[in-house]
């Protein structure tokens, strides 16, 4: 055994502006142990239950990551709409279904152009983020905003989007399907691509199945888990679709996952626009929450997991999210066994962690900044 090293990485990097914290124990330039320190964020979530009712509390659980922000309304809507006992209209979960397939699409643009940068292809990286700009346009001619969308609420959407502008987002996609295939097809063919992550950072069937991975990051790996088709969320079975699964458990395969999601997204899409039904978007809820529920949604990441508790008034008694990042750090640990240091950023980076920080958004909103 050559001597040790032990190198700290997070939560003061590039690709990992989280409070993981790393210990990459090294043998020359491999890693041979991990210790992760999970650390901890304090969301404020549960106390500002006790200011803002559960409107409010939608807006605060949308800026847990402005990546999938529209993800986190709906999940917080979803869980406060459960504990009620209320159904959505139609509509309403077709247009909840269409905005969440486009913050897929919005994701996985913005992660495939982190990667390129992670491996220092930088053009790639800019015309990834040049197409995402696309999406946000839509975005922001649909609800309003780029980021941070606000358009989901409990009982339903906050306004209807006309047909007429569904139907032009789906041109819109349409037309970007050629420019984003020719950006994908450089990450699965260029070989200086493929040097740096076929192979890199395996995860087994066996071993995704036994850490509970989540998302692209457990389909990645051969298995075909999608809560888009078992949870109770949206119009998904409706649509008609299989998840997107790679057999070979590499950061290949699990960024070919998320290449071939961007086209599935689209094509979900364009069905829930031919199929959507007229009517209203929102119904009559109650001015109290007296009740629990908790739900999971399949996020761009993996599964998100939303609680809500009330006690007869608006407050709520307890809102708690998790997300995909928590449950993919045992998969993350995994991977990097083994894996050289030059390698870490990019296994970092393939489990897709959230960017936005909870803590510093939730006390944003409590100071009503």
């Amino acid at each position: 055994m050559g001597k040790r090293t032990i190198v700290p990485f997070g939560p003061q990097h590039p690709v990992l502006p989280e409070p993981l914290h790393l210990d990459l124990v090294l043998e020359d330039e491999t890693v041979v142990d991990v210790i992760p320190s999970i650390g901890y964020i304090h969301r404020g979530l549960e106390k500002l239950c006790e200011t803002k009712d559960y409107n409010k509390m939608v807006y605060v659980v949308e800026r847990i990551c402005g990546i999938c922000s529209f993800g986190h309304g709906w999940g917080a809507s979803a869980a406060i709409e459960g504990a009620m006992g209320v159904q959505v209209p139609e509509r309403a979960e077709y247009l909840r279904t269409i905005l969440h397939e486009l913050g897929r699409v919005h994701s996985h643009l913005l992660w495939l152009g982190l990667m390129a940068d992670a491996f220092g292809f930088e053009s790639l990286f800019n015309h990834c983020w040049r197409i995402r700009e696309t999406v946000l346009d839509l975005f922001e001619k649909n609800t309003g905003g780029r980021v941070v969308f606000s358009i989901c609420k409990p009982g339903g959407m906050r306004k209807d989007i006309s047909n007429e502008n569904l139907q032009e987002m789906v041109t819109v996609l349409n037309g970007l399907k050629a420019e984003i295939k020719e950006i994908t097809d450089v990450f699965i063919n260029d070989a200086s691509v493929k040097n740096r992550m076929t192979g890199v950072g395996v995860l087994t069937k066996e071993e995704a199945m036994e850490l509970c991975a989540v998302g692209p990051t457990v389909r990645g790996s051969g298995v075909a888990q999608d809560l888009r088709l078992t949870g109770d969320h949206g119009v998904y079975h409706e649509l008609g679709f299989e998840p997107v699964v790679e057999e070979a458990g590499d950061c290949m395969a699990r960024t070919v996952v998320r290449i071939r999601e961007v086209f599935q997204s689209i094509e979900l899409i364009e069905k829930a626009v031919a199929q959507i039904p007229d009517g209203p978007v929102d119904c009559k809820v109650p001015k109290t929450v007296d009740g629990e529920f908790a739900t999971r949604l399949e996020q761009p990441r993996g599964e998100a997991f939303y609680y809500a508790k009330g006690a007869g008034s608006k407050f709520l008694k307890r809102m708690r999210v998790r997300t995909p990042t928590n449950i993919n750090i045992p998969a993350l640990v995994k991977m990097l066994g083994g894996s050289d240091l030059a390698d870490v950023p990019i296994l970092a980076l393939t489990i897709d962690r959230c960017w936005y920080s909870p803590s510093t958004r939730a006390s944003a909103v409590q100071k009503g900044r």
